[in-house]
């Protein structure tokens, strides 16, 4: 059993004993979640005493960090910050003038700070007179008057919680990170705080929680007082240990990859605040017109929500450069709304350059946002039966179109001018519309393909981690150590020839006990890596380990990387000239080796490894809070240290090619005062095999073939199957 096997299990008895289950998270009402999904398009607000401040402190604009932290960022003293509060009296704050804008600019709910960092809450609250009606001269529940203005509105109300308070005496300090631990009593004090907002304030659409870092346990708890509250309530990932409902991307982040579990892009009108800021060169409102609504289509048409920031000034009222932009994206929106509310994703999964594309079961959406080549939009292997095609809100428009078994062409007409407008071509199908799916492996007639570094050694159609089509979400205990999780892997198989299979799976001692969900021939069974038969590796040839390269330590999160990651030379520095490779001549592999760290900081680690032959080869990983894997410029694994053992081991399936391959490793501290590192190569040189039913596929036809975690802790978990393959033998 392994290090990581042991100290699982002991916290496992440990939660047992404490009455903390963790297994599969209890599931919303997919009405809710739907409802959540359907918005597409939100307001969020930024605002508090910061926004008094505008950005400046002391008549010095504070160009350090995001304007709603000037607390941090300008140095202010506890108690000098708290007197700002006596300046807060937003005259010009309407609530109902908030929602007519939110409306106007097409957006279906509103979500507002409840409590930012600094711990102001702006709602009245039992737990501390640091709050808008007894702190300030407004006297007044901003809350308490969105909620209502929201509910005469017909808009949805959410709120923004930070985990983290400045102000709470028993909380921890300010830090750079804002990834805090949250005390005990914090925890409690935060809790009491969100019973109120819950209960007071109306049907709560979601809940965005932001910062902090709490354990898993308190993570649950709060999850599970949401929902006891208001079961409809959507939750936020920043809650921290994967127990949100959706995904919060990284701030201002678009993702152009296959996002799958429901997801959010929260987005500033400028990257560097999220408050109010005076002084902010705020540039031209066409440019940024233009910025936000590509922003809002792209989202859209990666099947997310588009959560849009202002921050309105110390007065209450609304910025009008921020204001005319919403203006101008709900008068798209009047025009163009069909092609972005209550749709589901592109379902291609290739880009175009010419825009992007939205979908329902009879119709497609063409957001031309560029010109397109030739004047021509060519959608590979769409098939339907053509209803219509015309213009969103313009009916006398005419386009035509070829339609042939390979492509769909449309000639797009010079009325189109995506310099101008964004214009969306409406496609409607008779009977819905197929596109050619993911991933599409072809099986040729005259013999299966041969793959070197399959487990085998032999022929058969390998589908693992680096051929397959992958679905993200995010995964992390808090904001520092998310990372980009694979929740499931898919292929397409398309033989070329009527055939029968005996498909066999692969796994390593890695992957033992784990369930899957295993989709063969569009069927879904569990599986259960248990009672697999051994199959050693066959060693096709010598391995040379070349000396270990030790970089500096570097501020950092799990993911990502300072530099290069293929072809690295580790005689010349890295990371844009600031990293520099050390020669570690005393160390050698089937070594541990501890250094010091500080939190949130990073190593990296080089290794050179020549093969005679293509070898697959598994080496055992130590790693401490984090670990990535790269072999030649691809990432085999990546993961974290999510019940914060003190120390990590892995079992890593290398496929090393013939030649000079390179390995990277980042070790990743979070918590610790210390990593430790170290690359084993005595582990057995042995996977396990199961045999799986056989299987007939018929000649041109469409298989899908996935897996993902049986009833995972979470929708998030990363799968962590980076040694399974499934090898489909011909019979």
């Amino acid at each position: 059993m392994t290090t990581k096997q042991k100290s699982g299990i002991l916290l496992l008895l440990l939660l047992l004993c404490s009455n903390i289950s963790f297994s599969q998270q209890q599931q919303h009402d997919p009405k809710a979640l739907k409802a959540w999904q359907d918005q597409k398009y939100s307001l969020f607000i930024h605002y508090g005493i910061y926004s008094v401040l505008g950005g400046v402190w002391e008549g010095k604009e504070i160009s350090k960090g995001l304007s709603e932290q000037i607390q941090a960022h300008a140095g202010i003293y506890s108690d000098t910050y708290a007197s700002v509060a006596k300046r807060f009296n937003p005259k010009d704050w309407n609530a109902d003038t908030i929602v007519s804008l939110a409306k106007k600019a097409g957006m279906r709910s509103i979500v507002i700070t409840s409590k930012h960092h600094d711990g102001f809450c702006m709602f009245k609250t039992a737990t501390t007179d640091f709050n808008v009606v007894d702190a300030t001269p407004f006297k007044r529940d901003i809350l308490k008057e969105l909620s209502d203005a929201c509910k005469r509105g017909g808009l949805r109300f959410g709120l923004y919680f930070s985990l983290i308070d400045w102000h709470y005496p028993q909380a921890s300090p300010i830090s750079s990170s804002n990834s805090d631990y949250i005390t005990p009593e914090h925890v409690q004090y935060n809790k009491k705080q969100i019973t109120e907002l819950l209960s007071n304030y109306g049907p709560i659409s979601e809940l965005w929680f932001d910062m902090g870092s709490q354990n898993a346990a308190e993570s649950k708890e709060l999850r599970d007082l949401v929902h006891k509250l208001q079961p409809d309530c959507m939750i936020g990932s920043r809650i921290g240990n994967d127990m949100g409902d959706f995904n919060v991307m990284g701030d201002n982040q678009e993702p152009d990859y296959a996002i799958g579990v429901p997801w959010q892009s929260p987005a500033s009108f400028f990257d560097d605040t999220w408050g109010y800021r005076s002084w902010q060169d705020r540039g031209s409102e066409a440019v940024k017109t233009k910025e936000k609504l590509t922003s809002l289509i792209r989202v859209v048409s990666r099947g997310g929500n588009f959560l849009l920031n202002i921050g309105p000034k110390g007065d209450g009222s609304v910025v009008g450069f921020e204001k005319d932009i919403l203006l101008n994206i709900g008068k798209w929106l009047d025009k163009n709304g069909e092609a972005i509310y209550s749709t589901d994703a592109d379902p291609f999964h290739v880009s175009f350059k010419w825009g992007s594309l939205t979908s329902k079961p009879n119709q497609l959406y063409l957001h031309v946002m560029s010109h397109p080549e030739n004047g021509q939009i060519v959608l590979p292997g769409l098939k339907g039966k053509i209803k219509s095609i015309g213009v969103l809100g313009e009916k006398n428009q005419k386009i035509s179109f070829i339609q042939n078994n390979q492509e769909f062409k449309i000639n797009v007409p010079a009325s189109i001018n995506p310099d101008k407008e964004f214009k969306v071509i409406k496609i409607t199908f008779a009977n819905g519309f197929s596109v050619p799916p993911a991933n599409v492996i072809k099986i040729p007639a005259d013999g299966l393909n041969v793959n070197a570094a399959a487990p085998t050694n032999g022929h058969g159609i390998n589908l693992n981690s680096h051929n397959a089509f992958k679905h993200y979400s995010s995964s992390g205990i808090d904001y520092n150590t998310r990372f980009q999780s694979t929740v499931k892997e898919s292929w397409t198989l398309q033989p070329l020839k009527n055939a029968g299979y005996k498909p066999v799976i692969y796994y390593s001692a890695q992957e033992k006990g784990k369930t899957i969900d295993l989709e063969i021939n569009g069927k879904v069974n569990s599986l259960t890596f248990t009672d697999g038969k051994a199959i050693p590796i066959k060693q096709q040839g010598s391995l040379n380990w070349g000396p270990i390269y030790l970089s500096d330590s570097q501020w950092t999160g799990i993911e990502g990387f300072p530099g290069q990651v293929k072809n690295i030379d580790p005689n010349q520095a890295w990371g844009n000239g600031k990293l520099t490779w050390t020669k570690k001549a005393d160390w050698k592999n089937n070594e541990k080796y501890t250094l010091a760290a500080d939190r949130s900081s990073a190593v990296y680690v080089l290794q050179e490894i020549t093969a005679t032959e293509d070898q697959p080869f598994l080496a055992g990983m130590t790693s401490t809070d984090g670990l990535v894997v790269v072999l030649n410029g691809e990432t085999l694994a990546i993961h974290n240290n999510p019940f914060k053992e003190n120390q990590w081991n892995d079992l890593i399936l290398l496929p090393l090619k013939k030649g000079k391959n390179q390995l990277l490793l980042k070790i990743y501290n979070g918590y610790q005062k210390k990593i430790d590192l170290g690359i084993d190569t005595t582990q057995p040189q042995e996977l396990f095999s199961k045999e799986l039913p056989a299987i007939s596929l018929e000649k041109g036809k469409y298989y899908p073939f996935s897996w993902q975690l049986h009833q995972p802790n979470s929708p998030h978990s990363t799968l962590g199957l980076s040694n399974v393959s499934l090898v489909l033998p011909e019979n």
